[in-house]
């Protein structure tokens, strides 16, 4: 018999998985029982074991796996994944600590309606997006002021700009460039296909 904690840890995992297809880490499950200690949910954790509810695979951060799943489900990836060592200063110099947590990019990149394209120009640059970079771009045919969007113009031409909205329905995109100059369109010229969200690079 599981107490009313474990069940609700067991029934938070399960509609976990239903939402993301993996497993909850130990902090989120801490986080939706509303408690601090990682250690009582460590304990909630191996009751679920031992009474056959689930299975865990150590040393993975995501290492649940429901044994009444009609299907086996489908964990992060580990090929998705790669080692969080620790923190580094931009600033200040600060204590290197070493951490053993991993990062799973599906949860930073990949979600429906998302794409990416890749980054041709300098307009953004003084907003750190340069020639070459990757976007993560999610699909909407709005945006808020100064969100990056997509902007189709005149059904021809797509850009990349920070969006301005007037009260007479026209946009400004403005470039993050000051070399180059905003350009002021009508309503019905410009087609918002979506707002950045995330980007990455490669320096090799």
């Amino acid at each position: 018999m599981l107490t009313d904690r474990q069940r609700q840890t067991l029934n938070f995992i399960r509609s976990y998985f239903d939402e993301y297809g993996y497993a909850p880490k130990l902090k989120e499950i801490a986080d939706h029982l509303g408690i601090q200690s990682r250690g009582t949910v460590h304990r909630y954790i191996r009751a679920l074991e031992d009474a056959d509810e689930i299975t865990v695979t150590r040393d993975h951060s995501r290492g649940i796996t429901l044994k009444d799943a009609p299907d086996e489900p489908q964990q992060a990836d580990d090929e998705n994944t790669l080692p969080l060592l620790g923190h580094i200063a931009a600033g200040l110099p600060i204590e290197a600590i070493e951490d053993h947590e991993t990062i799973n990019l599906n949860e930073f990149f990949v979600r429906p309606g998302r794409f990416v394209l890749r980054v041709q120009g300098e307009s953004m640059i003084e907003d750190g997006i340069f020639d070459g970079d990757m976007v993560i771009v999610e699909s909407t045919p709005v945006a808020a002021d100064n969100e990056i969007v997509v902007a189709l113009i005149d059904q021809e031409d797509a850009t990349l700009k920070r969006l301005q909205n007037h009260g007479d329905g026209s946009i400004t995109l403005i470039p993050a460039n000051s070399s180059m100059q905003p350009f002021r369109y009508s309503a019905e010229r410009v087609q918002i296909q979506g707002i950045v969200v995330g980007q990455f690079r490669t320096y090799q």
